[in-house]
């Protein structure tokens, strides 16, 4: 297994507020799969994408990402024929907002892994919306567990023991739930930091989890990754 990560540079052909490029860096992605009927079915069909994404790099003090002004975006992928389809597809794609440049792909090492913690809210949903008013903090911890092992089983098609320990510690970076607009609703997510625990299994999973993301709604552009190596 390896993580593919592209370079994306992106030029900006309006103004984007900051609460907006979310919504619009996945309308570009989304855009370029219909270019293919294959990348369709993938992108319509109900299952791990097994893709994610951050934000446009650098981040705008005021707010407001520039027309004319060209930015980088960082895609991580599991799958190589994702990664090459994105390199291929993205570079050349363009919406009203938003016209893709070039794109480069590099392989991401697999190191010791010290701590890893979010670039985009991580999302836990919940039949009553929010986790925090809903389940406690044990719960939502569990569920970030379960949702990644469900990841990798679906990716490997294997069923993996649950019982080990994933971090040593998981510290939320945020006092108040911080919102991310989507489809004219606001989805509530979290920062989180963790230190990974030191055994194989969970080492496996977060550097996998690098290339897949954290949480929920990944492929819309939530609980991307950075990381720290040992």
């Amino acid at each position: 297994m390896k993580i593919y990560q592209i370079r994306l540079k992106l030029f900006l052909l309006e103004d984007i507020a900051a609460n907006k490029i979310q919504e619009k860096i996945t309308a570009f992605i989304d855009s370029g799969f219909k270019a293919d009927e294959e990348w369709l079915n993938f992108h319509e069909q109900n299952s791990y994408k097994n893709y994610c994404y951050d934000q446009l790099y650098p981040i705008e003090k005021d707010r407001v990402y520039k027309k004319g002004k060209i930015y980088t975006l960082t895609i991580r992928t599991v799958d190589l024929e994702l990664a090459k389809y994105f390199k291929l597809v993205c570079a050349d794609n363009h919406i009203k907002e938003i016209k893709g440049l070039v794109a480069e792909i590099r392989v991401l090492p697999k190191k010791m892994l010290e701590r890893v913690y979010t670039l985009t809210p991580m999302i836990i949903k919940t039949e009553k919306g929010y986790w925090k008013e809903a389940i406690s903090f044990a719960e939502f911890e569990q569920r970030l567990k379960v949702n990644l092992i469900k990841k990798w089983n679906a990716y490997h098609q294997e069923k993996i023991d649950e019982d080990f320990d994933l971090y040593t510690v998981i510290e939320l970076k945020n006092k108040k739930p911080i919102a991310m607009e989507y489809k004219s609703i606001k989805l509530l997510g979290d920062k989180v930091q963790i230190q990974v625990a030191d055994n194989k299994r969970a080492q496996d999973l977060w550097y996998f989890a690098l290339g897949v993301g954290l949480g929920e709604m990944n492929a819309r552009g939530c609980g991307f990754l950075n990381y720290r190596w040992l």
